[in-house]
């Protein structure tokens, strides 16, 4: 029984300073990759012809060739993550991405900001907005769909959705 008391005892005290090493009801999160996705637009985007959207946008600067932007159907606490977007600087994008999966795939940013669908709703100071949208006008962007559109759950089905822009140069104008 000494053994056992002893093995207990040992086991609820590991168990009680592992546990003192994480903050538990703490207002500071560690550092964890989800941080920094401070820049929010929305946009619509086309998917079998059909336009849907407007997406939330929330996007971070990885480098200095790479923004990534996780996307949801909504602001709400429980909106569903949809999409994930990768916005590629063109040099970088146009010289590993072959021509052909770049026309598939891929669109221009510069492209579908022009189309006046793009809200910049963080930053909110306009000179911050300009600054983005003239950043971001220098990239290429590729959309992964991950939740079919009206599904009630993922279903292992990955879809690149497109930029309107990027459809109207290659199917003409959608309303």
């Amino acid at each position: 029984m000494k053994i056992g008391k002893m093995i207990y005892s040992s086991c609820l005290a590991l168990i009680l300073v592992g546990c003192s090493s994480f903050p538990v009801m703490s207002d500071e999160a560690p550092p964890n990759p989800l941080a920094g996705y401070t820049i929010h637009v929305t946009a619509p985007h086309i998917m079998d012809g059909e336009v849907i959207g407007p997406f939330h946008h929330f996007c971070k600067p990885i480098n200095d060739d790479i923004i990534q932007c996780i996307l949801f159907e909504s602001t709400d606490a429980n909106a569903r993550m949809t999409e994930v977007e990768y916005m590629v600087s063109k040099k970088l994008a146009r010289e590993v991405i072959p021509e052909w999966s770049h026309k598939q795939n891929w669109h221009d940013h510069a492209e579908e900001i022009a189309t006046g669908r793009v809200a910049i709703l963080n930053p909110t100071d306009p000179k911050e907005q300009k600054s983005l949208a003239d950043y971001v006008g220098n990239t290429d962007g590729i959309i992964f769909h991950l939740w079919p559109h009206g599904a009630p759950i993922p279903d292992g089905s990955v879809s690149i959705a497109q930029s309107i822009g990027h459809w109207e140069a290659m199917h003409g104008k959608v309303k």
